[in-house]
């Protein structure tokens, strides 16, 4: 499967960069204050919970990357291990959806955090206006010339990471630690349903998989960099989740919930520390917005050119493929009509759903690929158990939200059984024709 006409130019720091990238992009930004708001002095915990279910998913993408090295990742890996057909075309559908809803987030967070540049008086429509700029901004700059935001984000990450880095070791000498006592945790079901109501802020390390193609020594590189790019992550939130919790008080992050970090810097760094980390979360969204829907529009298009979706998503608009609009849309749909809450539930779900079948698409290719069958099983188990435990705590809290999950997952199955119905016959009886 190798392609070795593929020119390989990415070491091992260049494929970590490319996860952490797509991990550390809006997701830290975005679901920060919910996530101390709901696991209180045990977030921490939290993000832990999280990054173990992510960190076991991690070794099925490595296998599977090494196995089958293609720029369609996770699409690949499920047609290879279940075929091309009902059930995989719905799978890759909902994955697109996923993204689409992860692009919503970032926006939210985009929105958010630029707010605060125009004081304390504006908001309502101002914020929905700035959240659709974070949209529609982007979509144009890919659709002009997507190498100009490609070119500057080795530099955004370098920017954010160094800017995290400062608010953590400024912030540690400002912790009290009777806010992360264990009289402040939740119950363990709460502390695991913050955990995954917040993975969605892991999603991106399967980014690395895409460019499996491109790295050298691919059969080592990509399973240290799987594995480094997690771990790496997990020790970053952790610390960041310690500053936050132990900085503000419940009342203080109930308040500044949608730009917690931020607030978490002023105790250390004053004002400057607020204005900075806005700044980097501002540029942080912007650049994850601009490669979300660079990688969802590619998405689209590959599983068109799989047979799963209309051969009209294979063409391009302005040298990029239609789905790019498609998905800008929608995007822009959620993020004005949707709260944080719902968005990063139906975002996290979505993950949860696609992990659990790649862990599985793991299992079933492992005798063939050299991989630990009780280690792909154990993902597939932690991650429908995570699965159950989000939908059961946000059938508690919010009922409604979980209406909207489920219509997630059946807008999935249409799609692909309206595809399949109406589209694919005429699109095989037209191509025979063109033959």
């Amino acid at each position: 499967m190798d392609n070795t006409q593929t020119t390989r130019t990415i070491g091992l720091l260049g494929a970590m960069a490319i996860g952490v990238g797509g991990m550390v992009g809006g997701g830290i930004f975005a679901v920060l204050g919910l996530a101390t708001e709901i696991g209180g002095g045990a977030t921490p915990i939290a993000f832990i919970i999280a990054g173990i279910v992510a960190l076991l998913t991690a070794y099925s993408y490595a296998k599977l990357s090494v196995a089958y090295p293609n720029r369609g990742g996770t699409v690949i890996f499920i047609d290879r291990a279940f075929g091309v057909d009902f059930f995989t075309g719905s799978t890759n559908n909902l994955l697109w959806i996923s993204y689409v809803v992860t692009l919503a987030l970032y926006a939210v967070a985009f929105g958010n955090y630029a707010l605060t540049f125009f004081g304390d008086g504006t908001g309502g429509l101002w914020l929905h206006v700035l959240i659709s700029v974070g949209i529609i901004l982007p979509t144009a700059l890919n659709l002009l010339s997507s190498a100009i935001v490609s070119r500057t984000e080795t530099y955004v990450v370098a920017i954010k990471l160094a800017i995290l880095m400062l608010v953590i070791v400024a912030g540690f000498g400002g912790v009290d630690s009777s806010h992360l006592a264990t009289e402040t945790w939740p119950a363990v079901t709460q502390i695991i349903a913050a955990g995954m109501i917040i993975f969605v802020a892991y999603e991106g390390f399967e980014l690395i998989a895409n460019a499996a193609e491109e790295v050298k020594n691919y059969k080592v590189t990509l399973p240290r960099a799987f594995y480094g790019t997690v771990l790496f992550v997990i020790v970053l939130y952790v610390l960041i989740s310690i500053v936050t919790v132990g900085s503000l008080t419940p009342e203080e992050i109930v308040q500044s919930a949608d730009f917690a970090l931020a607030e978490a810097a002023k105790p250390s760094l004053g004002q400057f520390g607020f204005t900075l980390v806005a700044i980097s979360a501002v540029l942080a969204t912007f650049s994850a917005i601009n490669a979300t829907l660079y990688g969802s529009a590619r998405l689209s298009y590959t599983i068109a050119t799989e047979g799963e979706l209309p051969e009209t998503l294979e063409r391009k608009v302005w040298g990029q493929p239609v789905g790019l609009l498609i998905t800008a849309v929608l995007a822009l749909f959620l993020a004005n009509f949707f709260d944080l809450s719902a968005i990063s539930t139906m975002g996290s779900a979505g993950f949860l759903i696609i992990f659990a079948i790649v862990n599985a698409a793991n299992f079933i290719k492992s005798d063939e690929i050299g991989s630990a069958k009780w280690i792909a099983g154990l993902g597939v188990a932690v991650c429908l158990f995570a699965l159950i435990v989000l939908v059961v705590y946000t059938f508690r809290t919010t009922p409604s939200q979980v209406m909207v999950l489920v219509g997630m997952v059946l807008t999935a199955f249409i799609i692909e059984g309206a595809y399949l119905k109406f589209w694919k016959k005429a699109e095989q009886k037209k191509r025979i024709h063109q033959k």
